[in-house]
């Protein structure tokens, strides 16, 4: 049995995380972490957990028999929350905040997205959880970069539910303002444009194209709907042939022959690709559950790997979802 702890566990990603773990067959939570929610049962903050668990929050991790932290404290948080504090040698953490997500000399974290470095990630012992724009983008786009078939600028429109701004109220994820609206915001300047980058240039080492990637506020809760497309010789049948090809063997990647809609992937760890030729152009949709194969979903998916578990345990019935 895998034992579990929580840091930051008042937020969106860590309520997503509890959710999965509470019903894991191999992992038993050994602490929720939160300084602000200290005290207070978890379930009195995640109400929907009410009569899962009676766990509370603790102001303090104890890592005695812990075998893996989940560090869901926010960006530019878990380096300064590493750097504070020691931890065992052998405890084993998904990060799912920005701070490691780039390579560097400086870090161990490997970048945990199972669908570009699943053999990577089993021999990690400290992974970096994907953006959750990055992993709708990147699932587009590296089929075609494995073969070096990214030979134009590539375009890029993606909208996010009001979740994907976190669980502190701010001016645009208040209901008022997001209801019957939408806007975009850090255009072509998206913090997860690096981590996309980076990880097309390791499989096509020359890509040297604008990536030209528009983010959008949606009047919806969770989810993520993105859309990218460039010209390309490709025809619609060596299209399909090599995503099919990449993905044959990834459990929640699902290629759609319908054009899909946003509801097929909301609270489920999928991502549903749907791939079109116009004239000269090839276009690529792909959804994705923004707190689940964006986040706490992805997490479970990592810890799987990295723990010798099928890599679906927790996450998969039956072949058809959560």
């Amino acid at each position: 049995m895998i034992r579990a702890g929580i840091i930051g566990g008042a937020g969106y990603t860590a309520g997503e995380l509890l959710r999965i773990l509470l019903f894991h067959p191999e992992v038993e939570i050994a602490f929720v972490q939160s300084t602000s929610q200290a005290g207070k049962l978890v379930a009195d903050v995640h109400t929907d957990l009410l009569g899962d668990t009676f766990l509370p929050f603790v102001p303090e991790a104890d890592f005695e028999g812990v075998d893996v932290a989940f560090l869901c404290r926010g960006h530019g948080k878990s380096k300064a929350w590493l750097a504070a504090h020691e931890l065992p040698e052998t405890l084993s953490i998904i990060d799912l905040s920005t701070d490691y997500r780039l390579d560097s000399d400086t870090h161990e974290f490997v970048y945990g997205l199972p669908e570009l470095n699943k053999d990577a990630i089993r021999l990690a012992q400290y992974v970096a959880n994907p953006g959750c724009f990055a992993t709708a983008i990147q699932l587009a786009l590296l089929p075609l970069a494995k073969l070096g078939l990214l030979e134009d600028h590539v375009h890029i429109h993606a909208v996010t539910g009001s979740t994907g701004a976190g669980q502190q109220p701010t001016t645009t994820s208040h209901f008022s303002w997001r209801n019957n609206n939408m806007s975009i915001y850090k255009a072509f300047q998206h913090q997860h444009l690096a981590e996309i980058r980076q990880s097309i240039l390791q499989l096509q080492g020359g890509f040297n194209k604008d990536l030209n990637f528009l983010p959008l506020r949606g009047n919806f809760t969770r989810g993520i709907f993105a859309s990218a497309y460039l010209y390309s010789e490709l025809n619609e049948e060596k299209l399909h042939e090599v995503f099919e090809q990449y993905y044959q063997d990834e459990p929640f990647v699902v290629i759609s022959e319908q054009n899909p809609d946003l509801k097929q992937v909301v609270n489920t760890n999928k991502a549903i690709l749907h791939l079109e030729k116009h004239e000269g152009k090839i276009l690529i949709i792909s959804m994705i559950d923004n707190l689940l194969k964006g986040a706490s979903g992805q997490a479970v998916q990592n810890m799987n790997l990295m723990f010798g578990l099928e890599e679906t345990s927790g996450l998969w019935v039956k072949g058809v979802g959560f």
